[in-house]
This record gives C-alpha cells, structure tokens and sequence, in this order.
C-alpha cells in the first residue's frame, strides 16, 4: 500500500483519499483535503499555520522528552600556572598560613623601605646640585618661553 504526504500539511494521504491538483507546468500536489488545497492556492505559508507538520516541527511540538533533552556538558575547570610563577608555587602561596604569609610581607616592606632610605643617602652625598632647579635648555638659549614671537 503506497501512502503519499500532503504537500501542504504533512500528514499521511491513503489510497483513494485526499485530492491531486495539477498546475500548468504539470507539476502535481496532493492534498489531504479540501482544507489545505484552498490554504495552498491562497498562498498561505504551512510554517505560519499551526495545525500542520511544518509548523510543529519549526516549533519542536510533540517531539518525547528523551529526544528534546540534550545532556549538557560541563565545563571541567583546569588550574594553570601564569608568567613569572609555575602552578606550584601559586599553589604552595595558597596554601601557607596567615601569619606567614603576613611574616613574609612585612620583611618584603622593611627591605624596600631600607633600599629607598639607602637610595636617598647615596643622592645627598654624591652633590650639592640635586637641590639646583632644573633649566630647560631653551631657556638657557634666551628663549622667552610661550609667545615670543
């Protein structure tokens, strides 16, 4: 037994039901019935109707919940290591106690403060010309500075 699909709805068309409607360039449609031969010729769009199968497939109507689940995949985080420190020692930072880490920062605190104050000495002793304002060399040419002209 051949069984045809409705050019229009979708549905099943059985032996001697539904209609054939052949056009001028003798291209054949079959119709389940009278409904959708009209809709057809009237130009309707079956996406847009909702009783037909286009329509419930576009809008995934009908379709078993085990189908319509798609399993998601989770995102499985991975821990890497960034420039200048290896996973290990990110890793080993972390995983120290508070007070040594607070120990740690305080001697990384005093040793620059003690760079600074060395720095600044080693400035005061080299010469007297630290403390002379600066003198741009246009101005030690004779310039008048904005507007001279």
């Amino acid at each position: 037994m051949r069984v045809d699909r409705c050019d229009f709805s979708g549905y099943k068309v059985y032996p001697s039901r539904g209609k054939v409607y052949v056009r001028g360039d003798s291209k054949t449609f079959r119709f389940l019935n009278s409904k959708s031969e009209s809709l057809f010729l009237q130009r309707k769009n079956p996406r847009k109707i909702a009783w037909t199968q286009v329509y419930r497939r576009m809008h995934k109507k009908g379709i078993t919940e085990e189908v319509a689940k798609k399993r998601s995949r989770k995102n499985v985080k991975v821990q890497r290591g960034i420039v200048g420190a290896d996973l290990a020692s990110i890793l080993a930072k972390r995983t120290a106690k508070p007070e040594v880490r607070a120990a740690a920062r305080q001697a990384a605190i005093t040793k620059a403060k003690t760079e600074k104050r060395d720095k600044e000495a080693s400035k005061a002793s080299k010469g007297g010309a630290a403390n002379v304002p600066k003198v741009s060399k246009q101005s030690m040419k004779g310039g008048a500075g904005k507007g001279g002209r």
